[in-house]
């Protein structure tokens, strides 16, 4: 019974973990980007920055929560091997997501970081990797939809 419990919480961090992550992508393309044409240039790459800041140190967090609680389930039903094809394809697509992840924190975030005018491009670039990476993310989320019963 406590064991069950235990495996139960697990499974809760690694949904809520992804859900964090994935929504606050979802989030940044789809709702941030779009309301930051109603500021001035200079407000707009403070308030996208800044806003980055904030949810690239969540993902800091977010990321090997997810990944550790996924290969804890996988390892609790006996190994990659025992699992459907489906679970070793969310595994594989949340190394994809936190890949791609670092190099977006260390390539063009760190640009805009370092930059004093952060040029629009920088964020451009960056919006266009988000996207890439909730694209995996929804792959991800899939997976785990047609592993469900199985």
């Amino acid at each position: 019974m406590t064991s069950s419990i235990l495996w139960s919480l697990v499974l809760a961090i690694h949904i809520l973990g992804m859900t964090a992550w994935v929504g606050g992508m979802v989030h940044a393309v789809f709702v941030l980007r779009p309301s930051l044409g109603l500021l001035d240039a200079t407000q707009r790459a403070s308030v996208h920055l800044q806003t980055l800041t904030r949810f690239f140190r969540m993902v800091w967090h977010l990321m090997p929560t997810v990944l550790v609680s996924g290969w804890l389930l996988v390892l609790h039903e006996g190994g990659f091997a025992a699992v459907p094809w489906q679970v070793n394809a969310m595994q594989l697509l949340g190394l994809a997501m936190a890949a791609l992840f670092a190099r977006i924190y260390f390539g063009p975030f760190q640009k805009a970081r370092r930059a004093i005018r952060p040029q629009p491009a920088i964020f451009d670039s960056i919006r266009a990797l988000v996207l890439a990476n909730t694209g995996l993310g929804v792959l991800t989320i899939l997976a785990a939809a047609m592993a469900r019963g199985l």
